[in-house]
């Protein structure tokens, strides 16, 4: 109770005016999103600042699965740390779960199965160059088993505020697409045919593509992110080379 009294006091008093005021959010396809019941906001993710902007725009709280490290750490900054997430709308993983991925999976059940909204970046992590890359099967899997439609979301301009690396960037106003939900009913009874689970996961992350504009790169962001950062770093070798020669030519459910 406290936590939801919480989150409402941040949406609509500490924080949610303030960057309505300065940042004036636009919204389309609201339509879309049930006003109850439970639903998988499946979005993309250009900046941390993703998930303040997507939930400001629906009268429904969203939950997102966080790192169980947030919800553990003893003394004042623990406590601090706790109230702030719990109350800002994010749950930490079942700790019960095999791995990672699964006890995501089984925290986020639990949102669905209380009639929630369910916030979830089937890229994994947040995208390094502005581009949409290949989605984790997590989210088809999610959707299969609790038979919950999925609502695929864009966020644009996100990434503007606040670009990747920086705390803050340039001022714009974001904007936040809620498509046309996608039922996966005809799947049930196969949420372990990664086949299916492949097919799923491809014909959501192609509505996020057509709703957000974003190229898309068939590679998991993380593994780009890791390329990027060793042609960088291999970049940077063969320039030190360069010079000390003289001259010389030298993106668990997946």
């Amino acid at each position: 109770m406290e936590d939801r009294l919480f989150y409402w006091f941040l949406r609509w008093i500490a924080l949610g005016p303030l960057l309505r005021l300065v940042f004036r959010p636009t919204v389309e396809g609201i339509e879309n999103v049930p006003v109850e019941g439970p639903a998988i906001l499946a979005s993309n993710h250009l900046s941390y600042a993703d998930w303040l902007f997507m939930p400001l725009t629906l009268n429904r709280k969203v939950t997102f699965v966080a790192k169980a490290e947030y919800f553990t750490t003893p003394g004042i900054k623990g406590w601090l740390q706790k109230t702030f997430f719990s109350g800002a709308g994010q749950v930490p993983i079942d700790r019960s779960g095999r791995d990672a991925a699964a006890g995501a999976l089984l925290s986020a059940k639990r949102v669905l199965a209380s009639g929630g909204l369910f916030g979830i970046y089937p890229e994994g992590t947040r995208s390094h160059d502005g581009r949409l890359y290949r989605g984790k099967t997590g989210v088809a899997k999610l959707a299969i088993e609790t038979g919950v439609p999925v609502i695929p979301v864009a966020v644009v301009g996100t990434d503007v505020v606040a670009p990747p690396g920086k705390t803050f960037g340039r001022w714009t106003r974001p904007h936040v697409r809620f498509g046309k939900p996608l039922d996966f009913s005809r799947y049930e009874g196969l949420e372990n045919d990664r086949f299916i689970l492949r097919s799923a996961t491809d014909e959501i992350m192609y509505e996020i593509m057509r709703l957000s504009g974003q190229e898309y790169v068939d590679m998991y962001a993380s593994r780009a992110k890791a390329l990027d950062k060793e042609a960088a770093r291999r970049g940077s070798g063969d320039d030190s080379g360069d010079a000390g020669d003289g001259g010389s030519a030298g993106l668990k459910a997946s």
